[in-house]
C-alpha cells in the first residue's frame, strides 16, 4: 500500500497495525484475523467476506463514501453471495468495484487494511469482546495522537510569535520613517505581515477572510504544524533581507522559494509531523 504513517496498538496481548491513509484511519484485517488463526490469516478474511451481510455492509460504506464506487459489480456479487461456489478475495472485491474502504497488498511486507469504521465490524464477526477493546485501544492511539499534535502545534505557535518580535524590530528600524502615526505604522507592519502570507499560504489576510467568512480568527489560527514552523523561519529570514536592504518584491520571492522547499522537506519526510494542510504558495 502507499507509503503511511504507522502506528501499533497492543489489543489482548495482539499486535494491531493502524495507519494513516488518505487522512483516513485503516486498521489491519490481518493482524485482526490472527486472534482467530495465526497460521491462515487471509483465510478468515476470506471466509468473512463471503457472507452476504458483509458485502452489504461494505457496500453500503462504499456507496456513502466513494463516487467511483462500481454498484453494478456490487449487486452481482450480493446476488451471488451464499451458494456454496461463492468465494470473494479482498483483491477481487477492490479490482471488480473500484473499492477504497478496504487495501490489499500481497507479498512480505503486504496486507489487508480496512477503514476503521469496516475494520471495527470485521473484528465484531471475530469476537465482540476483541472488537470492544480493539475500538478502547484505537481511542487511546487517536488521543496520543492529538495530545502529541496540540503539544507541536503550541510549541510552534510560540517561536512564530517570537520571531515575529524580530521581525516588527527590523521593520520598525529600517521600513518606517522616523515620524509616523500608528495608523501609518500599522499599515506598513501589515503589508509585511501579508508578505509572509503569500510567500507560504500563497493569498493575503484579507483574501483568506473573504474565502473562510464562516471562520474566526486569521489563516494562521489554522494553519498546520508544518505551516508553522516554517513560518517562524522565514520571519526570521525576513527580518534579515530587511536589515541587507533587499526591496519587498525581491524578498516575496526568495521567501516564497525557501517556503516550498521547506514545506516540501517536511511534508515528504517519514519523519514529518502529523498534519491535513496542503502547501500553498504566491502565484
Amino acid at each position: 500500500m502507499p507509503k503511511s504513517k504507522k502506528s501499533t496498538i497492543q489489543v489482548q496481548g495482539h499486535a494491531v497495525t493502524v495507519v494513516d491513509q488518505s487522512a483516513s484511519d485503516y486498521i489491519s484485517l490481518t493482524d485482526i484475523a490472527r486472534y482467530r488463526n495465526t497460521q491462515e490469516p487471509f483465510a478468515v478474511i476470506n471466509n468473512w467476506m463471503r457472507s452476504r451481510s458483509t458485502i452489504e455492509f461494505i457496500g453500503l460504506w462504499e456507496k456513502l463514501c466513494n463516487p467511483d464506487f462500481k454498484p453494478l459489480e456490487f449487486e452481482r456479487f450480493k446476488n451471488e453471495a451464499g451458494s456454496n461456489y461463492f468465494v470473494l478475495s479482498p483483491q477481487r472485491w477492490i479490482e471488480s468495484t473500484q473499492a477504497i474502504g478496504i487495501i490489499s497488498k500481497s507479498g512480505r511486507y503486504g496486507g489487508t487494511f480496512a477503514h476503521r469504521d469496516i475494520a471495527f465490524e470485521f473484528a465484531s464477526w471475530i469476537s465482540s469482546e476483541f472488537k470492544l477493546y480493539l475500538i478502547v485501544e484505537f481511542q487511546r492511539l487517536k488521543e496520543d495522537e492529538n495530545r502529541r499534535l496540540s503539544l507541536a502545534w503550541n510549541l510552534n505557535r510560540t517561536l512564530s510569535k517570537l520571531n515575529y518580535r524580530i521581525h516588527t524590530d527590523a521593520i520598525k528600524t529600517h521600513l518606517l520613517p522616523p515620524e509616523v502615526t500608528p495608523a501609518q505604522a500599522a499599515v506598513t507592519y501589515a503589508t509585511e505581515a501579508d508578505l509572509l502570507n503569500v510567500a507560504l499560504f500563497g493569498l493575503t489576510a484579507r483574501q483568506w477572510r473573504d474565502a473562510n467568512p464562516v471562520l474566526e480568527g486569521n489563516m494562521r489560527e489554522y494553519a498546520s504544524v508544518e505551516h508553522l514552523l516554517v513560518l517562524a523561519n522565514i520571519e526570521g529570514m525576513n527580518a534579515e533581507l530587511i536589515h541587507m536592504g533587499l526591496p519587498q518584491s525581491e524578498r516575496l520571492k526568495s521567501l516564497n522559494q525557501i517556503s516550498i522547499r521547506q514545506m516540501e522537506i517536511l511534508t515528504s519526510s517519514s519523519t514529518a509531523l502529523p498534519a491535513n494542510d496542503n502547501q500553498s504558495s504566491a502565484k
